[in-house]
């Protein structure tokens, strides 16, 4: 006979790692410290698992995320459930966690959100994370839906194309004229091993990767400006702290205006994103989903065709 899963001990689980402490989760849950520890402990006696690392703060383990994941969706058709029973209360609105890039949330994911009906009353909370990361968020169940750049859906979500996001290298005129002076024999990939960059943060290796084509393998200069917000990012490029990977739609007003210059307009970069959410018959995410469609075929390049 399958073992249950108590959603006592369930709920407690999702307290403890929204909480990030075992005090704090016990402080939501209006039960002492003492309780909370002899559930989580009941958990994964029944389980067999160990569900949480007991960090600060607390994170789950593997199969901790699949419970996790269990407990938000288990609480979403309760909440559901009960809208449908009369038992919410009056004009509770609904909420919908979203992980998304940082380029996409300056670009064009603000607005596929005002595509959505205002009679939903939804509020929306963004988690900023990188699109090679966003898959993570939902895989530990802290989301119900992201934009991220993996076409491999995570357990349990389905997974739809939005385009590709072009980026193309930029820089200043000052600093192209100083740095990398087109009128000089040297080339390009030459003179961005010396050159000061921009990236996002310390994880960014985007700049890294596209000098690494040009360099045959090595990466941007060392000497480079950590700059962690898409619209601080190209501003810092456009005053000529350092080069950096524009997004195009970002990019083209201040090439057209003579703030930025292209750096190889020949060696533009796409990055595909796509839509994942939870795979649960809840309207509300699918209207959401629809609005995300809509605005990222206005907005990005089309996927190419399989």
């Amino acid at each position: 006979m399958m073992a249950e899963l108590p959603l006592d001990q369930v709920r407690t689980l999702l307290a403890v790692v929204d909480e990030g402490t075992f005090d704090a989760a016990a402080a939501a849950l209006h039960v002492t410290p003492s309780a909370v520890s002899q559930r989580v402990k009941a958990l994964e006696q029944r389980t067999g698992r160990v569900l949480l690392m007991r960090t600060k703060p607390v994170r789950p383990t593997e199969s901790g995320e699949i419970v996790v994941r269990f407990a938000r969706r288990l609480a979403r058709l309760e909440r559901d459930a009960r809208a449908e029973l009369g038992m919410s209360d009056s004009g509770e609105p609904t909420r919908l966690s979203i992980a998304v890039n940082a380029d996409s949330l300056a670009t064009w994911f603000l607005p596929a959100l005002t595509r959505v009906p205002r009679e939903l009353r939804l509020c929306f909370e963004l988690r900023r994370e990188d699109e090679d990361h966003t898959a993570t968020l939902l895989r530990e169940g802290a989301v119900m839906a992201a934009v991220t750049s993996s076409p491999d859906p995570v357990a349990g979500c389905s997974v739809r194309s939005l385009g590709r996001m072009r980026y193309l290298a930029a820089a200043g005129p000052d600093f192209a004229g100083r740095w990398l002076d087109a009128g000089t024999d040297t080339a390009l990939h030459d003179l961005l091993a010396d050159a000061p960059v921009v990236v996002f943060d310390r994880n960014d290796d985007f700049q890294d990767d596209f000098a690494a084509r040009l360099l045959g393998g090595r990466g941007a200069s060392p000497l480079r400006h950590s700059v962690p917000t898409s619209e601080g990012f190209v501003d810092a490029v456009a005053a000529g702290l350092g080069w950096g990977m524009v997004p195009e739609a970002q990019a083209a007003p201040l090439l057209r205006a003579g703030r930025l210059v292209g750096l190889a307009p020949d060696r533009t970069v796409d990055v595909p994103l796509y839509w994942q959410q939870w795979k649960l018959d809840f309207p509300a995410l699918a209207v959401v989903a629809e609005a995300v469609a809509s605005a990222a075929a206005d907005a990005l390049r089309p996927a190419p065709r399989s």
